[in-house]
């Protein structure tokens, strides 16, 4: 796993930039669409139905031509920036989105690019995903998913949302798309205060308690998602305290080497208080909800785990150091948000 927010550790035969693919022959394969048509090959995929197959070429072509051609380039927070550091203009983001509205409706028998999902949608997604999340930051009054407006796009984005491997694991959450706008170097140079100023309102109206239909429907496209990784846990919260534990050594070392800017945050700042509040949130995480149902014999321990010292301090913590979909799919992380909100 590289990590693509800073210096960090990478294989030994990594160089350059990613998406890259080392195969179990050794080779070394580069580019995102080049990658997605060997993967396609390997596994016998559908992603070029032959039916189409030129269809799903052309389209995927389509998004040079419609996406901004004189942003700043950037592999975090790309067609977003000009070479000033300033966002472009929202007339310009308002005419891909226009044009990109236009390009779906060509597809009359789904809500995809193309007749079914295919290499075109993935082609696509990163930058639509980080659209939705990032334009309403930079404009006043812009936003992808109006389906008043984009009425296809907004269609789009739904039937994305209900693809098991793109919900669950593949997609990043909002919390991660807007922190790239923080970072000053890669796409912009600094950030303007009115951005700001949208991303605290926007954050705000997240990570609220979910509901009962919410909860129903992620849990079956996790079922899904699950049924052919039995390595997983039942549910997604269960999910986010397996991997809490699983890099149990490394947060904790990461978090006691921030001690002098956690001071008066709750967290406990000693290796053995900090290891009850990672346990306790884990234990929370695993048992979820009396709903689940897959792990009752917890309720217990779930319920001490909550009167742990720091616990959902620790929560708040990683949710702002977390990454997704890096570190985990936004289903369990938007399970540690929630306790997040407890602190």
């Amino acid at each position: 796993k590289i990590d693509n927010t800073g210096p960090g550790r990478k294989p030994p035969y990594w160089s350059g930039q990613t998406p890259q693919v080392r195969w179990q022959d050794g080779t070394v394969q580069r580019e995102s669409i080049d990658l997605v048509r060997e993967v396609d090959k390997r596994y016998n995929g559908q992603l070029y139905p032959k039916a189409f197959q030129n269809d799903v070429i052309n389209k995927s072509r389509e998004f040079n031509k419609i996406f901004p051609s004189k942003s700043r380039p950037s592999s975090r927070a790309a067609f977003l920036f000009d070479w000033s550091g300033e966002p472009l203009w929202q007339s310009e983001f308002e005419a891909v989105l226009h044009k990109t509205n236009e390009l779906l409706s060509t597809s009359s028998s789904s809500p995809f690019f193309c007749d079914t999902f295919s290499a075109a949608d993935i082609a696509w997604a990163p930058f639509l995903e980080r659209y939705a999340v990032q334009l309403p930051c930079l404009h006043e009054g812009i936003n992808p998913r109006d389906a008043t407006i984009y009425p296809h796009l907004a269609a789009w984005y739904d039937a994305m949302e209900t693809i098991p491997a793109y919900a669950c694991r593949v997609r990043g959450n909002p919390s991660s798309w807007r922190k790239v706008l923080t970072m000053a170097g890669f796409g912009n140079a600094g950030v303007p205060p009115t951005v700001v100023e949208r991303m605290v309102n926007l954050g705000n109206s997240e990570g609220l308690p979910q509901t009962e239909a919410d909860r129903v429907n992620e849990q079956k496209l996790w079922d899904e998602f699950r049924d052919s990784r039995p390595f997983l846990a039942n549910t997604p919260s269960a999910e986010a305290g397996h991997i809490l534990m699983k890099n149990h050594d490394a947060i904790m070392t990461d978090t006691l080497k921030r001690a002098n800017v956690l001071q008066d945050t709750g967290i406990p700042l000693n290796e053995k208080g900090l290891d009850r509040a990672m346990r306790a949130l884990a234990t929370i995480l695993v048992y979820g909800s009396k709903e689940d149902g897959y792990y009752n014999d917890l309720e217990m321990m779930a319920n001490e785990a909550r009167e742990v010292e720091g616990v959902y301090a620790m929560a708040k913590f990683l949710d702002e150091r977390m990454c997704v979909p890096r570190d985990m799919g936004m289903m369990s992380a938007d399970a540690v948000k929630r306790l997040a909100l407890l602190a």
